[in-house]
């Protein structure tokens, strides 16, 4: 009986050290998920005595290719509310916020809003894509390799999609990770 009772009591301990490691796992998650939160809401575009500025310092001399073979130049959406989506043919949220984007962009164009959509993909898959859901708004090319941009503006894992508004003035008004909601999107056009 002392046997069976010492197997018992390794049993009970090798438990109690699993549930241990397993609580001390999922804190040490919940303290990095929380830091990441507290990152992501407080990330601002701010100059250096701590005034709202632009996203970084060649924001605007940014350039794309776009799918009609033209270029896409973001100083020429410069001085108006803009909403940047970073999106790829092979991402299902992606794909399921677009034509909540387009109706945005065809509702609050004449209030000075503007879109761009920088696809994080192949030309010849964005493409065809545009073939069958064409946009109203530009498209830009940011190619599958180029995550930079992103990084720059608050989104260090380059995950899809990804929004960004940049106000009137030029800072970074709001960020969003993961798929866009039409209460997103009305909240975002009282934005300026």
């Amino acid at each position: 009986m002392n046997e069976a009772q010492s197997e018992i009591d390794k049993t009970v301990e090798s438990r109690q050290t699993s549930r241990r490691g397993l609580l001390l796992g999922a804190g040490a998650l919940a303290t990095a998920v929380g830091a990441g939160i507290g990152w992501w809401r407080n990330a601002s575009a701010l100059t250096s005595d701590g005034r709202a500025g632009e996203p970084f310092a060649d924001f605007w001399e940014q350039r794309w290719d776009t799918p009609q073979g033209t270029t896409l130049r973001l100083q020429d959406f410069r001085g108006k509310p803009l909403l940047i989506n970073f999106w790829a043919t092979w991402c299902p949220p992606c794909i399921e916020e677009l034509p909540l984007i387009n109706a945005f962009f065809r509702q609050n164009q004449a209030n000075g809003w503007q879109v761009i959509g920088l696809a994080v993909d192949r030309p010849a898959a964005v493409q065809a894509f545009l073939k069958k859901m064409p946009l109203d708004f530009p498209v830009g090319l940011v190619g599958m390799t180029d995550g930079e941009l992103g990084k720059k503006l608050g989104n260090p894992s380059g995950s899809l999609p990804f929004s960004v508004v940049v106000g009137a003035q030029g800072a970074v008004l709001h960020r969003k990770l993961g798929r866009l909601r039409s209460d997103d999107l009305s909240a975002w056009a009282q934005l300026k």
